[in-house]
């Protein structure tokens, strides 16, 4: 039986955010997976933004008729990837063929999303629509197929699947092969703690090998104080323009829980307060900004935070979108 082993790499190479639940390497149903393509669900279940993925448990534990894992990833209501399973999932059943999709066993030949809004009275947010585009458009390049083996349950399904409803497949599949062929996305750029004459600190910002989360050999930290002392990251941004900001942190219960990443954009600074206990080990998205060009200091961390614990600086990433 084969596996995706490579699902979390691909998926963070293309800037989706994602958490990894539990033993998902070795999570999966018996039986042959051999993707072709990447299906699209709903959950049926009501999410909210302070209660983003009400239908994880049973994704990853399945229902009394039906065992679990039941995806190979849920998109929760802020477009964050949780990845369940690197193997066969129960999400597909039978397929009826669709596009290039064969008729057969739909778990076998197809990745499945769950995106997690109920298709009734609520629609897919913006956030889960954009990253469930960029993720299907990575896989499907790993897999070397093009944007028609993205297909939704309702155009497989062979027992009137409704999902995922209100959107749009042809748009859908439009849109995932205009972020194949590279549209929405440019210039980017990485600058670590360690990148030489692009990040500047006090000597205050101490200097730790401490947790394998970090991105690099090392990264910095400090005590928080009612003070900015930001440590600094620059960028020579090719032009004005729309860029995403993504931070990279590794994570501990003895972190910082409401850590300011301060961005320079074309109307003055911006803050961005995130907690540095959780999701570390990858980039995280502060957001999309207008920056200016030119060669200058570009974001920052700050130590002005009102909570305890360390405030870490370790890497910043920049992509033109």
């Amino acid at each position: 039986m084969a596996t995706i082993p490579w699902l979390v790499d691909v998926l963070r190479g293309a800037g989706v955010q994602v958490v990894v639940e539990g033993d998902w390497l070795n999570r999966m149903r018996s039986g042959s997976f051999d993707p072709i393509g990447v299906l699209w669900h709903h959950t049926a279940a009501t999410s909210s933004p302070t209660n983003p993925h009400p239908a994880l448990n049973i994704c990853i534990n399945g229902r009394s008729d039906l065992p679990g894992p039941l995806c190979q990833a849920l998109v929760d209501y802020h477009g964050v990837f949780h990845v369940i399973s690197a193997g066969r999932c129960n999400h597909a059943g039978t397929s009826g063929g669709s596009g290039p999709i064969p008729a057969g066993d739909g778990n076998t030949l197809m990745i499945g999303w769950e995106i997690d809004y109920n298709g009734v009275d609520q629609r897919m947010t913006t956030a889960q629509y954009n990253a469930s585009i960029a993720a299907t458009a990575a896989v499907l390049k790993r897999l070397g197929r093009d944007s028609s083996y993205a297909r939704g349950h309702r155009e497989t399904s062979t027992t009137g699947k409704i999902d995922p409803s209100f959107i749009d497949l042809n748009t859908m599949r439009a849109d995932v092969a205009a972020k194949m062929a590279g549209g929405g996305t440019g210039w980017t750029s990485i600058v670590d703690n360690a990148t030489a004459g692009r990040f500047t600190a006090s000597a205050s910002w101490g200097t730790s090998t401490y947790s394998g989360q970090r991105y690099g050999a090392d990264y910095r930290y400090a005590d928080p104080v009612a003070a900015s002392d930001a440590a600094w990251y620059k960028f020579n941004v090719p032009r004005t323009g729309n860029y995403r900001v993504e931070a990279w942190w590794p994570a501990n219960a003895g972190y910082n829980a409401a850590t300011p990443y301060v961005v320079a954009t074309t109307t003055g600074n911006r803050t961005v307060v995130v907690d540095q206990r959780a999701t570390g080990g990858q980039w995280r998205s502060l957001g999309t900004f207008t920056l200016p060009a030119g060669d200058a200091n570009r974001v920052a961390v700050s130590r002005w935070s009102s909570a305890a614990g360390l405030v870490i600086a370790d890497a910043v990433r920049l992509t033109e979108v």
